[in-house]
Parts: C-alpha cells; sequence; structure tokens
C-alpha cells in the first residue's frame, strides 16, 4: 500500500500521485498522513518509512517555525486566506538540506473540525524573495543569539525575568507581555512590560488558564485570537487586546512557567510564533542559570553564616597551604584578624588528616587541631578549638593523682611503722613507748579522715550535690567557736576576733559557714610556718555582713589570687607546696559559699605595704537583718 491510496477518491489519489511537486500530510499529532511519489524524489524517504510517524525531515532549529505556521493555521480567520507560504529548508535523507518553500493549508472534515495540516513543497535556487526571507530569519535569529547571551550573563533572577520581557516585546512587536511562573497548581504574574505594575504578582488557576490548556495539548506553542475567551489572568486589562500568544519555558525538564505575548494594534504571523517560542525555550536555560546560582548564593551565605557563628575556629586553605577562609572564632582564638590571616600559612603546625593535634600558642592558648581534606578541590579544612581549661584541668589531675599519693603515703607508712613496732615487740615495750606509738597511729588515723573528708568534699562540690539550708543563723556564735577551737592549737599562731557591736544575723548554713571558716583558718595557721597574728573580724555592710581572715603568712602571688579557689590549684608563691594538701580546701570553700549566695575573695593582707607579707580572706554572706 502507498501513502496515496489513503485517500479514498480516485482522482484526488491520482492528482497526489502524479503531482509534480511534493505533497506532505500530517495529522494533529504531527504524524504523516500523506507522502507522495515526488515527496519520495525530494527527500528520499520511501512512503512506507514514513506513514504514521512524526515528520522526519524537519531540523532542530526550525522546528519552532514548523510549529509556528501550524498553530497560526488553527486561529486564521476566513478573510485572512487559508494558507501560509515560508521559505525554509528541509532535510534530505542523505542529511543534506534543502532550501524550499512551503505552502501549508490547514485540513479540516467536512463539520470543520482540524484533521491535520497539508504542506507542498517548491524546490527554490535563486529566488530573490526567498533569499531574503533567508537573510531576514538569519538577523533575527542573530539577534536572538545576542538577547540569549545577556541573558545568560544575568545571574538576579528577578532581572533576568525583567529582560526576558523586554526581548519579547523587541523581537515579536508585541504590544505588550509578561512571564508567568507555575507555583502549586496556580500562576503568578512575575515580569511584565506595557501593562500597569500593579498587576505584578496577581495570581490565577493553572487548570483554567490558557497555560494549562497548552500543557494539556503537549504543545509548546499555543495562539488564541478574539474569537477565543482573553480573560486569561489579567490580560484583559490590555484596551483592545484581540491575539495573545504563548510559550512554555521549562525548567531541568519540567513546566517552570510561560511567556504570553499580548497583541492589540498590530497581526500576528508565524515568524512572531516561532521568536516566541525560541524565547521561551531560551528563557528556561537563563532561568535555570539564575536559580542554580541563587541556590549557590543561599548554599555559600548558610555556610558561611554556619562557618561564622561556630564556636570552632574554622580555616580553609589552598593547594598551596594559604588561607583562604578564616571565620570570627579562629580571629578569637589566635588574636590575629581576617586581614592578617588569609594569604597567608596557618600560625601553627597542620596534623595529618584525619589526625588530631594538641598545640600551644604563644598567648598560652592550648589548640586542639583537626584537618580534613575536600577531594574535589584539594582544599584542606583545619577546625580548631581552645582546650587551655581541660589541659589545666587534665594537668591539675595529674599533680593530683601525685599529690594525694605523697598525702596518703606519708600517714599510712607511720601507722603501718607504728602497728608494725606493736605487734612485733609489744613485751619489750614501756607503758609510755605503747601510749605514745597509739596515739601517733590515732593523730595519724586522724589525717586520713581528713584527707579522705577532703575528697568527698571536693567530689560532691564538684557534681553541685553539696546540700545547704537557707535560714537566718547567729553568725556571731560560729565566729566564736571555730575561733576558739583554733587558739588552742598553736602557741606560736595567736587568733584575735573583733565583732561589730550588735552584728545582725547571718541568712545561709551555719554548718556551711562553721566549715568555711575552719577552712580559712586552718590555712591561715598552714601558710604562717614562723607563726604570727590571726585577724578574724566581721561587721554588717549594707546587705551583707562581711568577715575577713588576715595571717601574717608567705601570702600569694597576685597572679594566682583568680586560680587558687579552682580544684587542684595551690599557688606557687613561697613555696607553697612545700606544706603539702590536695587543693580542694579552697575550692570546697567556694563552692559552699556559692551554694548560700555569698562571695568569697583573696587579697594580700596589707595592701600597698612594700615588705608585708601575709593573706586576707573576705567572706560576704547576705544579712538577715
Amino acid at each position: 500500500m502507498t501513502d496515496v491510496q489513503t485517500v479514498h477518491d480516485p482522482i484526488a489519489r491520482a492528482v497526489i500521485e502524479c503531482a509534480a511537486d511534493a505533497i506532505v500530510a500530517v495529522d494533529e499529532a504531527f504524524r504523516v498522513t500523506v507522502w507522495n511519489p515526488a515527496a519520495e524524489r525530494m527527500f528520499g524517504w520511501r512512503a512506507e518509512e514514513v506513514l504514521g510517524r512524526p515528520l522526519p525531515n524537519v531540523p532542530d532549529e526550525l522546528k519552532a517555525e514548523f510549529n509556528a505556521v501550524q498553530e497560526r493555521l488553527l486561529t486564521r480567520r476566513s478573510g485572512e486566506g487559508g494558507r501560509i507560504s515560508i521559505a525554509t529548508r528541509r532535510f534530505h535523507r542523505d542529511g543534506r538540506l534543502i532550501d524550499v518553500r512551503i505552502d501549508t493549508s490547514l485540513l479540516r472534515a467536512r463539520d470543520g473540525a482540524p484533521l491535520g495540516w497539508v504542506g507542498v513543497y517548491h524546490p527554490v535556487k535563486d529566488d530573490e524573495a526567498v533569499q531574503h526571507h533567508m537573510a531576514e530569519r538569519a538577523r533575527l535569529v542573530r539577534r536572538l543569539n545576542d538577547i540569549v547571551a545577556d541573558l545568560n550573563a544575568e545571574l538576579d533572577l528577578a532581572v533576568v525575568l525583567d529582560r526576558i520581557t523586554a526581548a519579547l516585546i523587541e523581537l515579536t512587536g508585541a504590544d505588550a507581555g509578561g512571564f508567568v511562573r507555575i507555583e502549586d497548581g496556580r500562576l503568578r504574574l512575575v515580569s511584565l512590560s506595557g501593562l500597569p505594575d500593579h498587576l505584578r504578582g496577581t495570581t490565577a488557576d493553572l487548570r483554567s488558564s490558557l497555560v494549562g490548556e497548552l500543557l494539556r495539548s503537549g504543545k509548546t506553542v499555543k495562539l488564541t485570537t478574539g474569537e477565543r475567551r482573553l480573560d486569561d489572568l489579567v490580560w484583559s486589562e490590555l484596551p483592545g487586546l484581540h491575539t495573545v500568544a504563548l510559550g512554555l519555558s521549562y525548567l531541568q525538564n519540567r513546566p517552570y512557567g510561560a511567556l504570553y505575548a499580548l497583541f492589540s494594534g498590530r497581526k500576528v504571523g508565524h515568524t512572531e510564533l516561532e521568536l516566541l517560542e525560541l524565547l521561551a525555550g531560551h528563557a528556561g536555560v537563563a532561568v535555570g542559570n539564575a536559580v542554580a546560582y541563587a541556590e549557590v548564593v543561599r548554599q555559600r551565605a548558610h555556610e558561611r553564616a554556619v562557618t561564622d557563628a561556630s564556636a570552632d575556629g574554622i580555616a580553609v586553605l589552598d593547594r598551596d597551604g594559604l588561607v583562604r577562609q578564616w571565620n570570627p572564632a579562629a580571629h578569637a582564638l589566635t588574636g590575629i584578624a581576617p586581614r592578617d590571616a588569609v594569604g597567608r600559612e596557618l600560625p601553627f603546625e597542620i596534623p595529618t588528616p584525619g589526625e588530631t593535634l594538641t598545640i600551644p600558642l604563644e598567648s598560652g592558648v592550648w589548640l586542639n587541631v583537626l584537618a580534613a581534606e575536600i577531594e574535589e578541590t584539594g582544599e584542606l579544612v583545619v577546625d580548631f578549638r581552645d582546650v587551655t581549661e581541660a589541659k589545666a584541668l587534665e594537668d591539675a589531675k595529674d599533680l593530683f593523682l601525685a599529690t594525694t599519693s605523697h598525702e596518703l603515703r606519708t600517714p599510712v607508712t607511720v601507722v603501718q611503722g607504728f602497728a608494725s613496732t606493736l605487734a612485733n615487740r609489744w613485751d619489750e615495750m614501756t607503758d609510755a613507748d605503747r601510749r605514745s606509738a597509739v596515739a601517733t597511729i590515732a593523730e595519724r588515723a586522724q589525717s586520713l579522715g581528713r584527707l579522705v573528708e577532703h575528697l568527698l568534699r571536693g567530689a560532691r562540690a564538684g557534681a553541685d550535690e553539696l546540700a545547704v539550708t537557707i535560714e537566718p543563723f547567729d553568725l556571731v556564735r560560729v565566729l566564736e567557736g571555730v575561733v576558739a577551737g583554733f587558739r588552742s592549737l598553736s602557741d606560736l599562731h595567736p587568733v584575735d576576733l573583733e565583732i561589730a557591736p550588735g552584728l545582725p544575723r547571718a541568712f545561709g548554713d551555719a554548718l556551711a559557714t562553721d566549715i568555711i571558716l575552719g577552712q580559712l583558718l586552718e590555712n591561715a595557721v598552714k601558710y604562717s610556718p614562723d607563726g604570727g597574728r590571726i585577724l578574724v573580724r566581721a561587721w554588717p555592710e549594707e546587705k551583707e555582713l562581711v568577715v575577713t581572715v588576715e595571717d601574717e603568712g608567705i601570702g600569694i602571688d597576685p597572679a594566682d589570687l583568680d586560680r587558687i579557689f579552682e580544684r587542684f590549684v595551690q599557688g606557687e608563691a613561697g613555696d607553697r607546696r612545700r606544706f603539702g594538701g590536695i587543693g580542694l580546701g579552697l575550692y570546697i570553700v567556694k563552692r559552699l559559699t556559692e551554694a548560700q549566695g555569698g562571695e568569697i575573695s583573696a587579697g594580700p593582707a596589707k595592701p600597698g605595704e612594700p615588705g608585708r607579707t601575709g593573706t586576707r580572706m573576705c567572706l560576704r554572706l547576705a544579712s538577715a537583718g
């Protein structure tokens, strides 16, 4: 069966079969229904190869022109003629391009319904009209390419959309235009030209719109005239509107929006439709570039915000090991401003990727440094954080273990020695020697008990488990009891107590305050090896009660004043380490004081007097009076 045999009228079939010009007909899906022998001779395909299949001879770059002609014929009025003639090119089967003039007409059924299109192809060579048409088309394509290049160079989405609309007006000669974006079943007017600006942002239902019809048709361009509804979205705002042309734009193979061209004066030809479809296609690319760029900018801004908000110092090094990024935390940790860091090497050693280094800076800050490589770029991300406190705590713990071992070893050794002596030489010892040995064992056991008690209190303080009862109590009574207990301990340390008359009651915990004052007096005696007066004073001050304990001992180095209340810390001034201890006494004092809502501080006993030593501890408690 040949193509012309599908034509039922014998005469019509004979005319098609014998025609000197190629005759090709397609249905509404652009599948070939007629392909006569002249078409076989002109294009090289046999009828059986093309019947029922998409038209094979339209070059990709001319498909928009082909679509525009078909769409224009669908909307032509009866008085405008039923044929469009264009000069163009078509493929031969061997790949050659053939210059042809095509007269295309719309095929209709008896009831007027469109059945497809028929084209009569004439070969052309030295036709001036054809040459002029091709030259004009080439000019338009060049201008379109220039516009597309400008669009692709712009990365701001709003600007891109406005330029697309402006380009539409220039290329098609439309009286107005706009770009609508598809958003969750709605259309939003995001760009316009030739229409009131207050219409920007207007929305409409997608399904009932012209864009919805175009999507359902499977085509990419649509033309609607005054014979059909023109109130889609807001286009009726344009006075005298008689024709609306629209083309779809795709982003990542999905419909993103549509470009509208509105005509209220001039008529619309297939060339304007072709340019509209081409511009709409390129608009998708330009919008895609702008959207991708906006996403990159957003992602980078997010990454920058995360980096800037990080408490860790973060530096990004290029392949040459030079700093390219330096966040605020890096500035704070190292003291090096970004302007002094970028473009230079890191001010400290870089660990092997995946490994961690702990590095001291000249400022005394200890950094924990980790590096990771970005394989795609060859860059190195260096993360570093301040571990000075952790390092100090680690050192303090090591010192604590060594000190505790020493503090435990001495009394344990004495207890073991005297116990062994009693066990092995009991009969040889006098009663006085036995009593002396037992007394020594008891004294050393008491020392061990105090040491264990300090350890337990220190552990509870570190775990915030110190229990206190906040209530009014008699501070005078507590002071007198503590001082009386210490007056009998040493002949070298006279302890004096001065209490302001009428001292009101304190608001806090009496037992905790007793422990605090006992520890302060114990330290005053301990760190005054050569003796000296210890003065305890108490007086009211506004809404507080102030208690001070002053000694004439070795004093505290000013550099250690802020540290002596930390765990496992002892000041070094005057060789305080030789007095023993594990550095928990003042830590417990501070925690018990804070648990009552009070304050504790340390300073020199006689500030401003050269050559004078000694320490002054100051306790402040709330007054209940």
